[in-house]
């Protein structure tokens, strides 16, 4: 332990010097905004800004990328409580609760626990890459094909019980999930399934595109004749931000136990966080003696995504850097900046490169304590978001979703993705159909799948396999449960 404060206080000096202080800031003011604009997300920004760096320092260079990384994460949460605009995928779970507090006029208050939730999160994480990083690489090497499928198929089950109304809906939306994130071509064999000749779906179907389409499209498509639904009245004073006692009574304990799934999570390689905030509203609706709030303002479904969203992406970095396997497409961007770098993640980078391990754990302190610095006085900017009449709104922020979602991968069929997708979604909620469970299906299906069919592989077909081992035993105990 001694060792690690010594460590840390050397990290610090790197952090706080100048030129990297400066490029830490630099990244979460772009991540903080690019956050907020609908469409747009972290990978995206760092998607572009990946060129830049080739002629940085890795220091400076690492440090930047990651604070977009996380700075996106504030900015997100304040354009799905705002505006029903999950620009990352994570925080689709808060549009649930966060939205219909701004239409109660609540939005101030689902702001300010949501800063409390996340720098809370976020030190929690930080303190443990700090004191548990070599042991959390040891249990991460743990995690074969069987544990990580038992874990994924509590999250299926998750997702398809977390829907309220029907559950026969929710278990439906499930498999679509399922349906779409198969499309593509088969990771085992290689064979292009499901894509019906288009050849534009042979990769897949895109993550940013589904969310967008889903929670952006399709709500400003179902309230475009509806102006009175639309909060061009709410006003959120910094005052407004203040929860109450009783409020921080209330979402204390979400908040510890999303902290606490999103550190677990976080540990297990190839696990992103939209995984995590689902099984954390999941488990919030699953232990809450009035379920039924859930979906109409419920403080607890935006302060446990939100802690274990911010958690996870920063115990993220360890399987990252210390395993070189990307829990998301963010980190495997951040994973090939380390590479363009010269710089080979693994379980030696902690001694080989102190500098750049120790700095970005001591960044990530500055940068959150920057983020809440920078939110507090301009929370009114977000807010005059609003303000915009709706005519103007919704043209604005389909161009922001089409810019976001062509600027990822340069492709105007995935603008059209998001377009079908928006349809569909419309339609799904006109007839009281979950679409949150859509998203999760989406994720989870091919990593069930392929774990499964690794695991069998391994054990030449021998299903019993998943009960043999403790940990994925516990897992499908639970499954079964």
């Amino acid at each position: 332990m001694e060792q690690s404060l010594i460590d840390l206080w050397y990290g610090f000096g790197i952090a706080l010097q100048p030129q990297n202080l400066m490029w830490c800031f630099v990244g979460v003011l772009i991540g903080n905004l690019i956050g907020v604009l609908p469409g747009m997300g972290a990978l995206s920004a760092i998607s572009m800004l990946l060129p830049l760096t080739y002629t940085m320092h890795p220091v400076p260079a690492i440090l930047m990328l990651a604070g977009i990384f996380y700075g996106s994460q504030y900015g997100g949460a304040i354009g799905a409580i705002l505006l029903n605009m999950p620009s990352h995928p994570p925080h689709a779970i808060t549009c649930l609760d966060g939205y219909p507090m701004t239409r109660k006029g609540k939005g101030g208050t689902a702001l300010g626990i949501t800063m409390i939730a996340s720098f809370f999160a976020a030190s929690f994480g930080i303190a443990v890459m700090i004191f548990a990083s070599p042991l959390l690489v040891q249990a991460a090497f743990k995690f074969g094909p069987t544990e990580i499928f038992s874990i994924m198929l509590l999250g299926l089950l998750a997702a398809a019980t977390m829907a309220r109304g029907s559950a026969l809906k929710g278990v439906a939306m499930t498999v679509v999930g399922l349906l779409i994130g198969i499309v593509g071509t088969d990771v085992n064999s290689g064979a292009i399934r499901f894509s019906f000749g288009l050849i534009e779906l042979n990769d897949k179907v895109e993550l940013v595109a589904l969310a967008l389409g889903l929670f952006g499209v399709a709500d400003f498509l179902r309230n475009v004749n509806r102006m009175h639904v639309v909060g061009s009245a709410t006003k959120v004073r910094f005052r407004d931000m203040r929860p109450t006692g009783a409020e921080l009574k209330q979402a204390f304990f979400p908040m510890v136990r999303g902290t606490l799934i999103g550190t677990l999570f976080g540990v297990m390689p190839g696990t992103g966080p939209t995984i995590t905030t689902f099984i954390a509203y999941a488990l919030e609706m699953r232990i809450s003696r009035t379920p039924e709030r859930f979906g109409t303002g419920a403080l607890e479904g935006v302060a446990s995504p939100e802690a274990a969203s911010h958690s996870k992406t920063q115990v993220d970095f360890i399987p990252t850097m210390s395993l070189g396997i990307p829990g998301d497409a963010v980190m495997a961007l951040i994973l090939g900046a380390l590479l363009i770098q010269g710089i080979q993640p693994g379980p030696q980078l902690m001694s080989e490169h102190a500098d750049l391990f120790w700095g970005l754990i001591a960044s990530f302190w500055v940068g959150n304590i920057l983020l809440v610095i920078l939110n507090v006085p301009m929370i009114g900017v977000w807010v005059k978001v609003l303000q915009v009449p709706y005519r103007y709104m919704f043209p604005c922020a389909l161009f922001f979703i089409a810019i976001g979602v062509y600027s990822t991968n340069s492709s105007l069929f995935e603008v059209n993705e998001v377009l079908v997708f928006g349809i569909a979604g419309a339609i799904f909620m006109a007839l009281d159909f979950p679409v949150a469970p859509i998203l999760l299906g989406y994720v989870l299906g091919p990593l069930v799948e392929e774990n499964f069919r690794r695991a069998l592989r391994l054990s030449r077909g021998d299903l019993p396999v998943f009960f043999r081992n403790p940990i994925s035993a516990g897992f499908m105990t639970v499954c079964i449960l």
